[in-house]
């Protein structure tokens, strides 16, 4: 919803559309390369569907496609999106105290050109949960 609201507060105009892709079959030991190729493959997959539908519209204005994909390091693994509310309990449980590694990437492809550029970020979290 960040993202989204972020480009609407912008007055950019877009449609957002999912990727559909089976993300747990791209796999690379390095969570930089993993985030990368994850929305590369998004934007991959997003790209063979306009392609065989009227999504875009003859203009003279550039068309973009942003795909991104974020995963966390916690202890050396790689973690991505919790596959349950339970699981994402446990995530944020087992950082409390401690560091975690965020690392996301952003793939801007511009679909009137033909071109791609992507690029990774990593911040590190730390979080002290409090018990009540």
């Amino acid at each position: 919803m960040a993202r989204r609201k972020i480009l609407a507060d912008m007055g950019y105009e877009f449609t957002v559309m999912g990727a559909d892709i089976d993300e747990k079959r791209i796999r690379k030991d390095n969570a930089e390369e993993l985030v990368v190729a994850l929305a590369e493959a998004k934007a991959d997959a997003i790209m063979s569907r306009l392609k065989t539908t009227d999504h875009l519209e003859e203009n003279t204005h550039s068309t973009l496609l942003i795909t991104a994909d974020t995963v966390a390091v916690y202890d050396g693994i790689i973690r991505e999106k919790p596959s349950s509310k339970e699981e994402a309990r446990q995530f944020i449980k087992s950082y409390s105290g401690g560091q975690a590694t965020v690392v996301g990437s952003v793939v801007v492809t511009n679909l009137t050109k033909g071109i791609r550029k992507g690029a990774w970020e990593r911040s590190e979290v730390y979080l002290l949960l409090h018990v009540k």
